[in-house]
């Protein structure tokens, strides 16, 4: 068994039931081929909870800071995660996420790039734009609705596969397409608010 899959297997036994966890729309994850999952980020544990509820492995990006810590550094290498220089136009970590992309696998995003502090959705980075229009991934929308307390209800919601064929026509700028992105997770979070 992978350390992945030993750290999902133990990190879901935890996190179910102590936030209750209910997943919608996990189906909507295409089973095989490229895929790329863009939820809104509340907490330090919203990478556990889509890595425990998404049916394929996931790669996420984290602030490089976190690969400095000799320990830290190698368990996140272990489990699929590589580093981004936060603030910066990260080449390294652009061409990482397009081959993680074209080997197939699944990419997790936050497309805000930081935490909210309120709950409320933040203004997305161009770089999930730029993933989606430099490859064939199907766009995963989802939406983490919190908030985080000990036995009371978290839902993560994954939506239906975004259209990027649109924006690739109209020649949509990373930006734009960063920001219809946002605006769908921000529909999930309403529809299923309640």
């Amino acid at each position: 068994m992978s350390l992945y899959k030993f750290a999902r297997f133990i990190v879901a036994l935890i996190l179910y039931p102590l936030y209750r966890i209910k997943v919608i729309g996990k189906e909507n994850i295409p089973k095989d081929g490229p895929v790329i999952i863009c939820s809104n980020h509340i907490s330090n544990f919203d990478p556990p909870v889509v890595g425990i509820t998404s049916p394929r492995d996931i790669y996420f990006m984290a602030k490089g800071e976190l690969f400095e810590k000799p320990i830290l550094g190698k368990l996140l290498l272990g489990i699929q995660a590589f580093p981004v220089r936060r603030g910066l136009s990260d080449r390294n970590a652009l061409r990482k996420g397009l081959e993680i992309l074209k080997e197939g696998k699944t990419l997790g995003l936050f497309p805000e790039g930081t935490r909210s502090k309120t709950g409320e959705l933040g203004k997305p980075l161009a770089g999930v734009g730029f993933f989606a229009l430099r490859s064939e991934a199907a766009i995963i929308p989802c939406a983490i609705i919190g908030p985080y307390k000990a036995f009371s209800r978290l839902k993560v919601v994954y939506g239906k596969p975004m259209d990027m064929e649109q924006h690739k026509a109209s020649k949509s700028s990373p930006q734009e397409t960063a920001d219809a992105i946002m605006q769908e997770i921000k529909y999930l979070q309403e529809k299923h608010q309640n």
